[in-house]
C-alpha cells in the first residue's frame, strides 16, 4: 500500500452552516411536539449535504430520537422501487421490532411490498387504488411508530429516486398530520435539469407549506479556510487558501480532494478537469485496488461484500488489502450495517464508471449476473431481480436480459411499483427483437402478464407476443398515474392490429382505451366501447367479451339508461360464468342489481346487491364489494331508506377502510352523507363530507363530497358557501363526462343559489336545460328535488317586479317535466304533492287541503327538514283561511324546533316571523303557552329603522340607488349607505339576495297580492 494515500481529507471540524443546521434542529423540536416535519436539503454535488445531515443526526441522537437512514439506489435507468423506504424501515424494524410490529399488525403482507421482513406479500387483484393503498398503510405505520417518540427518517439522493419513491414521499409530506417525525430528504441540485423526473416533485412540493427547503450554497474563502484549517491541522498559508478556494470554487468536496491530491504528491499532474480531478487519487492505488473500485462503480450505489468477492475473482486476503487501500484514500466507505462497500462520493463513482471502455463494463457487469445466477444468496431476494436484469442489459446479452428484465417487471408489480414496472416493460420490447427466437418463443404469459388477461388463447402455452408487452404496458401505465403514455400504448397496440387483426386483443385495447378517454377528459368512452362490442360481436364467450358487455352494461346504466342495459348485463354475466371469470361476472351482477331497481324490481335488484356483496368479502374481492356497497347505498337512498343505507354504508367504509381503497371509500362516505343529509343529521353529513374530500383521490368524489355541502350550505342560509361549494363541485367534475347523476343535482344547486339571491330569470333559465338535457329512467330522484326546488322558488317570487313576465309559462314547463316523473316510492310521491302545491301557492290558489296532503305525506318518511318545511306551508295556510290557531300554532312549534335543531337558519327565521306576526307561541313552559314576543311591525323586528324600510320597500321594488334617491330626496351616496347597512342587518350579500328575503317574508305586500 502506498503511503501517500492514508491521509486525512475530511476537515473534523463542522465548517458553516450554522443557520441551515438551526433550522433542522427547530424541525427536531417542533416534531417533539407531535407536530410532523417535512425538510428537503438541495446543492450541488459536494457542496456538504452529507455532512450537515451527519451533523443533524447526531444532535437527533443525543436528543434521544431513533433515526433510520436510507439512500436512493441507483441501478440502471429505473432504480429499485421503494429502496430508501425499505432500508429506512428494516433499520426501524433492527431497532424497535416490538413498535413496529405493533404498528404494522393486520397489515403486514400490504406492508410487505416495502419491508419485505414482514412476510408473504398477498396475491390480490391489481387496481388504481393499490398504490394509494400502500402509501396510506406506509404513512399511518410512520404516524404510529412515532406516536410515543420522536423518529428521524433520512432518505439520502433523491435524484436518483425510482418513481414510487417519489410519489410516496410526496405523498408523506401532504398527509402526515401527526406523530413526532422528522422526514428529511436531500438530492443533487446540478442534476435536476428540465426534464428530470424529480423537478415536478419539487416544485409541487414549494407550494406546501408545511415543507421546508434548504439550499447549501457553496463555501467563501473565509469558511474554506477554516476547512483547510481543519483538513491540515493548523493554519494553511493565504496562497494555499488562495489557490484551493481558486480552484475548487467553494465546494466542499472538491476543496477535499484537491488536498489529497497535493499531499499524494500528483500537484504538477493535475489537470483542470472535473474528471481528472476525480480519477487522479484513483489511479494512484495499487493496481488491485483500482481493479476493485472500477468493480464496485458498475455494481450499483452499493455492492455487498460477498458478491464483491465472487466478481472480483480475487482471494479473500487480496480483496481486504485492495479494499483496506480503497477505503484509506477515502474513495470507498465501509456501509453502515458493514454489510457492503460504496463511493464515498458519488460523483467519483460516476467518472470511474465513465473511464471504464465499453467492453470492460460489458464484461464487469456480466461477471456480475453470472455470479448472481449462481448464487442467489448474495445479494438480498427483493433485490436480486431487478439487479439481474440490469446487469444482463448493460452486459449486452438480450438472450439474458429479455427473461431477466420481465420477470423484474414482474416483482416490481408486485410491490405496487407501477411506474418501475413500465420502466422495465419498455425495455423488455427494446430488447425483444434483439433477443433470439427461440428466447422469445419459450416465454409465456401466464409467467408475465396478470393484470391483463391474454386474448383468446392458453396462457400456459401460447408464446408470448409483443401485444402482450403492450397490454400489460398500458394497465402498468394506467395504474402508475400515467395516463397519457397509456392512452399512446392502446394506440400503437391498435395500429399493429390493423396489420394483423385479432378481434380480441383489439377489443381490450378498445376498452382499456374508453377508460383512459374517460378519465382524462378526452370524451366520455362511448366511442371506443362502442368499436370492442362491435369487434367480440358474434364471437364465442370470452373472459374480453365478457368484460367488454359489463363495461357496456355499466356505461348505459351511468349515462343512456334502458332496458338494453339490462340484457348486456345479464349476458355479461352468462358469459362470465361461461369462461371463469369470476371477478367480471360479480362486477357485472352488481350492475344487474341497479338496472334491476331502476326498471321497477326494486325488492330483486336490493336482493341481488346483497348478494354479490356478501360473495365479493367472502372471495376477498375487495373492490367488487366496495362498489357493491356504493350502489347498494345508493339504490336504498333512492328508495328512501335512508337509515338502513346508513348502516350499509358505515360497514362498507369499515370494509374498504382496512383495505385502503381510499376512492372507493370516498363513494361510499358521499352516500353516507346524503343519507345523513335526508336524515336531518346535518352536522355528521357535514363531518363525512369534510372527510371525504380528504380521502378521494380522484375529481369525481370530490365532486360528489362538494355538492353534498352545497345541499348543506343552502339548507342552513349560507348562500356564499353553498355558491362556493357549488364552484368547487362544477370544478371536480368538469365537462366531459355528463352523467345524469351529477348533472342534475348540480342543476337543483345552482338553482337553489340563484332563487336565494332572488335571480328568478337565471332559476327559470336554468331549469330549462335541465329540461333540455333531460331526466333519464331511474333519476326521478335527482329531478324531483329539482323540479320542488323550481317550484317553490317561483311560489315565493311572486310580487317580484321581475317575476310576473313568463311565470304562467314557467309554471306550465314544471307542471310537464312533473308528469314525465315516476313516483315508485312514497318519498317521490310525497314530493310530487309538495311540487303541486307549490304551484298552486304560485298562483295564489293553495289551500289547507293542499298542504295537509303534503304534511301527511311526508310525516312517515324521516325527512325532517321536508317536513319542517311542509308544516310551515300548512301553517300559513290554515291561518289565511282563518282556520284553528292551536293547530297552527303547533305546526310553527313542532316545525320550528326542527329547523333549530338542524340548524336551518333561513327556515327558524321564517317559521319566527310568522309566529309574531300571528301571535303564535313558539314554546311552551307548564301547561301554559307563552307567547311570542309580538311586533306590531315585522320590519321593525329586522332591526330596521323607518328610513331603511322606505329604502328596501324601494330595494324589493327593483329600484337602482339612483331611483331611491329621486324618490326619497336623497342623495345616491346616501341610499347607497341606506342599502349597505340593510344589507348588513338582513345578513345577506346582495340587493337581489335582500329582495327574494323581502318577498319571501311578505314584508310589503301588494295590493292586489293575498296577504297571511
Amino acid at each position: 500500500m502506498l503511503p501517500c494515500v492514508e491521509t486525512r481529507s475530511v476537515s473534523p471540524v463542522f465548517v458553516g452552516r450554522a443557520d441551515e443546521l438551526a433550522v433542522l434542529t427547530d424541525a427536531l423540536s417542533r416534531a417533539a411536539g407531535h407536530e410532523p416535519q417535512a425538510l428537503l436539503i438541495g446543492g450541488e454535488a459536494g457542496v456538504g449535504k452529507t455532512r450537515l445531515t451527519e451533523e443533524f443526526l447526531c444532535e437527533a441522537t443525543r436528543r434521544g430520537a431513533v433515526v433510520a437512514v436510507g439512500g436512493c439506489v441507483e441501478i440502471g435507468a429505473e432504480g429499485l422501487p421503494f429502496a430508501p423506504f425499505s432500508t429506512a424501515l428494516r433499520s426501524l424494524r433492527r431497532q424497535l421490532p416490538e413498535e413496529l410490529a405493533a404498528a404494522a399488525a393486520g397489515q403486514e403482507g400490504e406492508l410487505a411490498r416495502i419491508l419485505p421482513e414482514l412476510g408473504e406479500t398477498p396475491r390480490v387483484p391489481h387496481d388504481e387504488e393499490s398504490t394509494a393503498r400502500l402509501f396510506e398503510l406506509t404513512a399511518r405505520l410512520l404516524e404510529r411508530i412515532a406516536a410515543g417518540r420522536t423518529v428521524v427518517l433520512v432518505l439520502e439522493d433523491l435524484h436518483w429516486a425510482d418513481t414510487s419513491t417519489r410519489h410516496l414521499l410526496a405523498y408523506l409530506f401532504r398527509t402526515l398530520g401527526s406523530g413526532s417525525l422528522v422526514v428529511v430528504a436531500t438530492y443533487r441540485a446540478d442534476d435536476i435539469h428540465r426534464r428530470h423526473p424529480l423537478r415536478p416533485l419539487l416544485a409541487e412540493l414549494d407550494r406546501l407549506r408545511t415543507v421546508q427547503r434548504i439550499e447549501l450554497a457553496r463555501f467563501n474563502r473565509a469558511e474554506v479556510r477554516r476547512q483547510l484549517a481543519g483538513i491540515l491541522a493548523s493554519q494553511p498559508d493565504e496562497d494555499l487558501v488562495a489557490s484551493v478556494f481558486e480552484r475548487s470554487d467553494g465546494n466542499a468536496f472538491f476543496v477535499e480532494e484537491l488536498v489529497a491530491s497535493m499531499k499524494s504528491g500528483c500537484r504538477t499532474g493535475l489537470t483542470e478537469s472535473l474528471r481528472d480531478l476525480l480519477l487522479v487519487r484513483v489511479e494512484v492505488l495499487p493496481e488491485a485496488a483500482q481493479r476493485v473500485v472500477r468493480i464496485v462503480a458498475e455494481g450499483g450505489s452499493t455492492v455487498e461484500y460477498p458478491l464483491l468477492l465472487a466478481v472480483s475473482r480475487l482471494t479473500e486476503d487480496e480483496l481486504i488489502e485492495a479494499l483496506r487501500a480503497a477505503v484509506g484514500a477515502n474513495i470507498l466507505l465501509a456501509t453502515a450495517d458493514g454489510d457492503g462497500y460504496r463511493f464515498r462520493h458519488s460523483l467519483v463513482r460516476e467518472a470511474v464508471s465513465d473511464d471504464l471502455l465499453p467492453g470492460e463494463r460489458a464484461r464487469v457487469n456480466r461477471r456480475y449476473a453470472e455470479c448472481l445466477e449462481a448464487d442467489d444468496t448474495l445479494v438480498r431476494a427483493e433485490e436480486r431481480v431487478i439487479r439481474l436484469a440490469t446487469y444482463w442489459y448493460y452486459a449486452g446479452e438480450p438472450a439474458k436480459a429479455l427473461p431477466a428484465v420481465l420477470d423484474a417487471s414482474v416483482a416490481a408489480r408486485r410491490r405496487h411499483a407501477y411506474s418501475e414496472q413500465l420502466r422495465l416493460l419498455e425495455r423488455a420490447m427494446e430488447l425483444w427483437d434483439s433477443a433470439p427466437a427461440d428466447v422469445r418463443e419459450g416465454l409465456r404469459p401466464v409467467d408475465y402478464t396478470e393484470v391483463y388477461p391474454p386474448c383468446g388463447c392458453d396462457p400456459a402455452t401460447t408464446p408470448l407476443v409483443r401485444l402482450d408487452l403492450l397490454a400489460e404496458a398500458t394497465v402498468a401505465a394506467r395504474f402508475g398515474g400515467e395516463r397519457e403514455r397509456a392512452l399512446k400504448f392502446t394506440k400503437l397496440a391498435l395500429r399493429m392490429l390493423d396489420d394483423d387483426p385479432d378481434p380480441l386483443r383489439a377489443a381490450w385495447f378498445w376498452t382499456e382505451r374508453s377508460r383512459l378517454v374517460s378519465s382524462l377528459a378526452r370524451g366520455d368512452g362511448w366511442e371506443e366501447l362502442a368499436k370492442a362490442q362491435e369487434l367480440v360481436r358474434g364471437l364465442p364467450p370470452s373472459h374480453v367479451h365478457a368484460e367488454v358487455l359489463m363495461r357496456a352494461a355499466g356505461w348505459g346504466m351511468l349515462h343512456n339508461p334502458g332496458p338494453d342495459n339490462l340484457a348486456a348485463a345479464e349476458r355479461a354475466v352468462e358469459y362470465a360464468r361461461m369462461v371463469g371469470a369470476e371477478e367480471v361476472e360479480l362486477d357485472a351482477r352488481v350492475t344487474v342489481g341497479c338496472l334491476l331497481t331502476d326498471a321497477g324490481s326494486p325488492d330483486a335488484g336490493i336482493a341481488a346487491l346483497h348478494e354479490v356483496k356478501d360473495l365479493a368479502v367472502d372471495r376477498g374481492f375487495t373492490m367488487i364489494a366496495g362498489r357493491a356497497h356504493i350502489n347498494l347505498t345508493s339504490q336504498l337512498e333512492s328508495m328512501g331508506r335512508s337509515r338502513e343505507a346508513v348502516d350499509v354504508a358505515e360497514r362498507g367504509v369499515e370494509l374498504v377502510g382496512r383495505a385502503r381503497l381510499l376512492d372507493t371509500e370516498a363513494w361510499i362516505r358521499g352516500n353516507l352523507a346524503e343519507s345523513l343529509y335526508s336524515l336531518g343529521r346535518w352536522d355528521e353529513a357535514a363531518d363525512v363530507a369534510r372527510r371525504t374530500l380528504h380521502v378521494a383521490q380522484s375529481a369525481a368524489p370530490r365532486g360528489s363530497a362538494s355538492a353534498r355541502l352545497a345541499y348543506l350550505a343552502l339548507a342552513r342560509g349560507e348562500l356564499t358557501e353553498a355558491a362556493h361549494q357549488l364552484a368547487a363541485a362544477h370544478t371536480h367534475f368538469g365537462t366531459h363526462d355528463t352523467q345524469p347523476q351529477h348533472r342534475i343535482p348540480l342543476y337543483r344547486l345552482t338553482v337553489g343559489v340563484a332563487a336565494g339571491e332572488g335571480r328568478i330569470a337565471d332559476v327559470r333559465a336554468e331549469f330549462l336545460d335541465a329540461v333540455a338535457y333531460g331526466f333519464p329512467l331511474g333519476h326521478h330522484r335527482y329531478a324531483w328535488p329539482l323540479l320542488l326546488a323550481v317550484a317553490t322558488a317561483e311560489a315565493d317570487a311572486v310580487g317580484l317586479p321581475s317575476a310576473d313576465a313568463g311565470r304562467a309559462a314557467a309554471l306550465d314547463a314544471i307542471r310537464t317535466a312533473a308528469r314525465g316523473l315516476a313516483t315508485p316510492f312514497p318519498v317521490w310521491a310525497a314530493h310530487g304533492e309538495y311540487v303541486r302545491a307549490e304551484l298552486r301557492r304560485a298562483e295564489g290558489r293553495d289551500t289547507v287541503e293542499d298542504w295537509t296532503a303534503v304534511e301527511t305525506a311526508v310525516r312517515p318518511l324521516e325527512r325532517p327538514y321536508l317536513l319542517a318545511r311542509a308544516r310551515h306551508r300548512l301553517a300559513e295556510a290554515v291561518l289565511a283561511a282563518g282556520g284553528d290557531r292551536d293547530r297552527a300554532a303547533g305546526l310553527v312549534r313542532h316545525a320550528h324546533a326542527a329547523a333549530d335543531r338542524l340548524g336551518a337558519r333561513r327556515l327558524r327565521e321564517d317559521l319566527a316571523l310568522l309566529a309574531r306576526r300571528a301571535r303564535l307561541p313558539l314554546a311552551s313552559t307548564g301547561s301554559e303557552p307563552v307567547e311570542a314576543e309580538v311586533d306590531s311591525d315585522p320590519v321593525e323586528a329586522l332591526g330596521l329603522t323607518s328610513r331603511e324600510r322606505d329604502v328596501l320597500r324601494l330595494v324589493a321594488a327593483g329600484c337602482s340607488n339612483r331611483q331611491i334617491a329621486e324618490k326619497l330626496f336623497i342623495s345616491p351616496k346616501t341610499a347607497s349607505v341606506h342599502v349597505s347597512n340593510i344589507l348588513a342587518k338582513l345578513g345577506v350579500s346582495a340587493r337581489g339576495e335582500a329582495a327574494a328575503l323581502a318577498h319571501r317574508l311578505r314584508l310589503f305586500a301588494p295590493a292586489d297580492q293575498p296577504t297571511r
